[in-house]
């Protein structure tokens, strides 16, 4: 099994992340993450998503995007060669007593506290799948009320591989 992230330049239309879920879910592949967000360029729309799969199906996944009229250019985001990054929000239950402690872990992993009430915080952190979970590790002593994860988004380093389009 292998992981593949790829980020998809589309057509910003209506529809177009139904037919590329559509896809995954008539060929029964599994998407692990899936992120989208309008470009600098309006008409187009910059996707991200992570799967897990066997090589060949992985290659079949690249094959059937790449068919669909509103794909316009597909990237595999490849560690070292690209930069990737995930949001998460979570909301920790802490009284008086387990805050310093909780303040501590938020300045080890630079996440910063977006919401101060008397019995709880809203921290933000960002960064790839392996900070993000360690850091949710830590917070295992403490009551996580609620979480949200963006999934991943990234775009390739440098110049070279970049499509001007008019």
């Amino acid at each position: 099994m292998r992981r593949q992230v790829l980020s998809l330049l589309v057509e910003n239309t209506s529809g177009v992340v139904s037919h590329i879920s559509g896809l995954f879910s008539r060929r029964a592949f599994n998407i692990d993450s899936f992120s989208a967000g309008v470009t600098a360029d309006e008409r187009f729309t910059r996707i991200t998503i992570v799967s897990t799969g066997e090589e060949n199906d992985l290659e079949q996944i690249k094959k059937q995007l790449a068919k669909l009229e509103d794909v316009i250019d597909i990237k595999e985001l490849k560690s070292g060669d690209s930069v990737c990054r995930e949001l998460l929000l979570v909301k920790v239950a802490v009284d008086t007593k387990g805050r310093r402690s909780v303040l501590d872990i938020v300045d080890g992993f630079r996440a910063n506290v977006l919401d101060w009430a008397h019995d709880s915080l809203i921290i933000e952190l960002t960064g790839d799948q392996g900070k993000l979970d360690a850091f949710l590790s830590l917070l295992d002593d403490y009551e996580i009320l609620e979480l949200a994860r963006t999934g991943f988004t990234g775009l390739s380093r440098g110049t070279s591989d970049v499509i001007m389009l008019d």
